[in-house]
């Protein structure tokens, strides 16, 4: 199973306050745990969101938002993508994470979806272009 372990953001991040030597360090740390234990697929911290934009779809509309982005509880400042054996030991290894922030802060779990779970209408063309696609991009199966 595959999970993204989503870090929320806070006000001092999207205030691009930088973490300091300590939790890069604490991060570095556990990040080497999680990929000797073929856990950490992928990580990241992301940058705020006064340097991002939205796109929103109505329709056929498009329309463009430029950040920062208000509602700061809603919004990321990183993440990892875990294959794990399940919800609990994703949490398990999220546990053990250095806190992400100065202050408090949140760790949303959420798994990813496998071509499995989309049933019947996951046609086996579908799947063999999800398979060509993936391999392009150099992710497993």
């Amino acid at each position: 199973m595959r999970f993204m372990v989503i870090v929320k953001a806070t006000a001092d991040s999207e205030a691009g306050v930088m973490p300091s030597e300590e939790l890069l360090a604490a991060m570095g740390r556990y990040n080497e745990e999680l990929v000797e234990a073929g856990v950490m697929l992928a990580g990241e911290g992301l940058q705020p969101s006064s340097k991002g934009a939205r796109v929103r779809f109505a329709g056929s509309q498009r329309t463009v938002i430029d950040g920062p982005f208000a509602e700061t509880k809603e919004l990321i400042a990183g993440f990892w993508i875990f294959r794990v054996a399940s919800l609990a030991e994703c949490i398990e290894w999220v546990k053990r994470c250095p806190n992400p922030m100065p202050g408090d802060s949140e760790i949303e779990i959420r798994q990813i979806f496998e071509a499995e779970d989309f049933g019947e209408e996951f046609t086996p063309e579908l799947r063999e272009q999800e398979d060509r696609i993936r391999a392009r991009i150099g992710i497993e199966n």
